[in-house]
């Protein structure tokens, strides 16, 4: 079955999917460490108000007008070895940068608050031009933010701070090895 959807998602000619690559491969990776009971760990649904909808036949309803009730925090959460995970995706076409304004100030905030409650926040950052996925820690994320002028994060400091996600066959997007590293390096040093 997984197999089946990366191939449908590859073989599309249309290209209205781009820049949901990265999120793909995690949705599935999720769903990896979900079956093989690793990690429970979800995409956050959007919190939409409905406030139109047609009926046209009772099988067929349409959504045909809505808002944005909340802005939304980030996109995923969950649980893994007793910690709460809770983190952002994020893609650029850039090669030498990531651009800051991907990201909104209150999603920076919430993962700030998942920091200061004992929770791993982080950031992965897909660099399509290059092939190259990254984690970063909130901490080195928001220490960035904090301690520079500039409107983008340089992919030096990027490589240097983060951390290159292995893509693999299954999980596509192996981020719970890093966050494996983070435990450690937390129980060490804490």
């Amino acid at each position: 079955m997984v197999i089946n959807l990366r191939l449908r998602y590859f073989n599309q000619k249309n290209f209205g999917n781009r820049g949901m690559a990265l999120e793909s491969d995690i949705n599935l990776s999720n769903e990896y460490y979900l079956n093989n009971n690793i990690a429970v760990i979800y995409k956050k649904p959007t919190p939409i108000q409905v406030t139109k909808v047609e009926y046209p036949s009772r099988s067929h309803t349409t959504i045909k007008e809505g808002f944005y009730k909340s802005p939304s925090t980030t996109d995923y959460n969950g649980i893994y070895k007793g910690k709460y995970i809770d983190f952002e995706a994020k893609e650029t076409n850039s090669k030498t940068s990531f651009p800051l304004n991907n990201m909104h100030h209150h999603q920076i905030e919430h993962i700030g608050r998942i920091l200061e409650h004992g929770g791993i926040g982080f950031i992965i950052i897909r660099f399509n031009l290059l092939n190259e996925t990254f984690l970063i820690k909130g901490r080195d994320f928001i220490d960035y933010i904090k301690n520079n002028d500039r409107k983008s994060i340089p992919y030096d400091y990027i490589k240097t701070k983060g951390y290159l996600v292995k893509e693999k066959y299954n999980p596509r997007v192996d981020y719970i090895e890093i966050v494996d590293k983070i435990i450690k390096e937390e129980s060490y040093n804490g």
